[in-house]
């Protein structure tokens, strides 16, 4: 199952950057019920992409150069998202790369420990950052995400839509400053070249085929314009 999501995910290579902003799960019962996957962590065989944002509950490989003693062949990123490590302490990791939050325990390090530190930060496994694919898609359930994920990569993880979906308005349901929010896209624009690839965060909910959402928030979203802008829910 997993090498086959993973040369899924291959295969769609097209990704573009929208407003970064996290959030919190929404209601699931906001769209239509799936049959999900078990919300289980997921070993990583392969290095995440340099731009993966740590979250909470990651499992982390970190290397001090010639120094054992800070050095952990795993180490879990609590639940407030901070680091516990020796010597300095809690250290803040979610939402940095594994990049910055290695130069940020140099720079703790050297401040009063060691002399020029060498500390590298690998990801070994993602816990956090998940995406439910729901609707007329042929597996629809709760994908781990590895790094920076596209919207077609987060469809291609669900092994693509079926033959009856209607593509022109997927919903991405997203919480932002505590809000539910929901924008649509024109999947097939988006697959022919003529539409900007959206990437999906941790936590958002993505339905193909609008009309599998329920009545009340089907009139909501059928509404709005695929113009890959978020609006609030009312």
């Amino acid at each position: 199952m997993k090498t086959g999501l993973l040369s899924l995910i291959q295969i769609c290579l097209i990704s573009c950057l929208l407003v970064a902003c996290g959030g919190r799960q929404m209601d699931a019962s906001q769209v239509t019920a799936a049959t999900l996957t078990d919300l289980t962590t997921v070993n990583l065989d392969t290095i995440v992409g340099e731009d993966y944002r740590i979250g909470a509950q990651d499992k982390l490989n970190v290397r001090v150069f010639q120094v054992e003693d800070l050095s952990f062949d795993e180490i879990v990123v609590d639940s407030s998202g901070s680091l516990q490590m020796p010597l300095i302490g809690a250290v803040r990791a979610a939402g940095l790369t594994p990049a910055e939050l290695s130069r940020e325990l140099a720079a703790r390090l050297g401040e009063r420990y060691l002399r020029n530190p060498q500390v590298t930060v690998s990801v070994i496994e993602a816990a956090s950052q998940k995406v439910t694919v729901d609707g007329a898609v042929t597996k629809p359930g709760v994908y781990v995400m590895r790094g920076r994920t596209s919207l077609l990569q987060a469809v291609a993880m669900a092994e693509g839509p079926t033959q009856i979906a209607d593509l022109t308005k997927v919903a991405v349901f997203r919480t932002i400053n505590g809000e539910r929010n929901v924008a649509l896209f024109d999947l097939e624009a988006i697959r022919q070249g003529r539409a900007q690839d959206p990437e999906v965060f941790g936590d958002d909910i993505v339905v193909v085929d609008t009309s599998r959402l329920n009545s009340t928030v089907r009139n909501l979203v059928t509404a709005l314009p695929a113009l890959a802008i978020f609006q609030v829910l009312r």
